[in-house]
């Protein structure tokens, strides 16, 4: 069971099944919409997805005709989006997990449209809380 809640603790889910293509998505919508350099979705069988607290402090926002993204009222987190297209599948935002997962992303998408800012560099320093320089 992989559970997870929104930054206010209203919202919680939970998935009884597996998350596919995970990618890191640099397109802008996804940008917009994460206020982060990209954001990390990955597939759920809509049938294995269920929240289980807080349903009624889902907002939906379609940027397109058929195309949902549900989010927090509260706190905004973004939570899961929906496409009529293909009803049986939910794009989930990775960011709202507590559970830990198996599954890892599969590729960074829509890189030419990425924030001309991040460049993607993996060697980046790591650091365990903030960076030495805020402490």
């Amino acid at each position: 069971m992989i559970k997870g809640k929104c930054l206010c603790g209203e919202v919680h889910i939970e998935l009884n099944g597996e998350i596919s293509d995970i990618i890191h998505c640099h397109c802008s919508l996804c940008r917009k919409n994460s206020g982060t350099a990209y954001a990390t979705n990955g597939f759920v069988n809509a049938a294995q997805f269920t929240v289980i607290k807080g349903k009624e402090r889902l907002s939906s926002f379609s940027f397109k005709p058929g195309r949902y993204r549900y989010f927090c009222e509260n706190c905004g987190s973004p939570v899961y989006s929906a496409n009529d297209d293909d009803p049986t599948r939910y794009r989930l935002r990775l960011g709202i997990l507590d559970s830990d997962i198996s599954q890892r992303p599969i590729s960074h998408n829509f890189v030419s449209s990425k924030a001309n800012w991040e460049d993607m560099d993996v060697n980046l320093p790591r650091y365990d809380s903030f960076e030495p320089s805020r402490q």
